[in-house]
């Protein structure tokens, strides 16, 4: 059992985890803004596919490629542009759509599970800011001269992924629950949806000005 951390290492760690899983981000908006839209199975397929995009960045810490990303000054920018972008696309599509509940006739079909997962993984691997995360927070709770430290990346990284599970579906079960409590006030859906437009665009330029070093 090499991998695991000390005990009072990884209570520190999960009270980390649960500080920045309360910061709004991205992904959480993501999958707020498709429970909303389409209920909580696209929700959670959302939740799943950001969840899937941390375990790729944890595998990419473990190998240094993270690393590489993040002080290479080029691939950093062509990072933080296209996760800006699909930002910016989301943002659009939440005023135009609706990121909450569009009760209009002939409103779209819900997209389909698989569509919304990779729409979370996409979020998910052009955050410049995940990756960060991944290659100066994680090394905090792993010493330089661990000889174990790739495997320990690896576990944190999955414990952060475990640990955010079962919070997010709540959130996205609540969210639910507000919908449904919601649905026929059409005002208060509709600026849900430019809500969630401000944030998604709000998030593309705090991108944008992400430092790599």
């Amino acid at each position: 059992m090499t991998f695991l951390p000390d005990p009072a290492v990884l209570i520190a760690y999960s009270l980390a985890c649960f500080v920045l899983f309360v910061t709004p981000g991205p992904d959480m908006s993501l999958f707020l803004a498709k429970t909303m839209a389409e209920g909580r199975r696209s929700g959670i397929a959302a939740m799943l596919g950001a969840l899937t995009g941390c375990c790729v960045h944890t595998l990419l810490a473990a190998l240094g490629v993270s690393a590489l990303l993040a002080a290479s000054a080029t691939a950093f920018t062509i990072l933080k542009v296209v996760g800006a972008l699909y930002l910016l696309w989301l943002a659009v599509d939440a005023v135009r759509n609706g990121s909450a509940l569009n009760v209009k006739a002939g409103a779209r079909p819900p997209a389909s599970f698989a569509r919304t997962f990779l729409l979370g993984i996409g979020v998910n691997l052009t955050n410049p800011k995940i990756v960060l995360f991944f290659v100066t927070f994680l090394p905090q709770f792993v010493a330089a001269s661990d000889p174990h430290a790739s495997a320990k990346l690896v576990f944190l990284g999955l414990y952060f992924v475990a640990f955010s599970l079962p919070l997010a579906v709540l959130l996205i079960l609540a969210a639910d629950k507000v919908v449904h409590a919601l649905k026929g006030r059409l005002r208060i859906m509709r600026g849900l949806d430019f809500a969630f437009a401000g944030l998604f665009g709000a998030f593309a330029l705090k991108i944008l000005a992400t430092q790599g070093r």
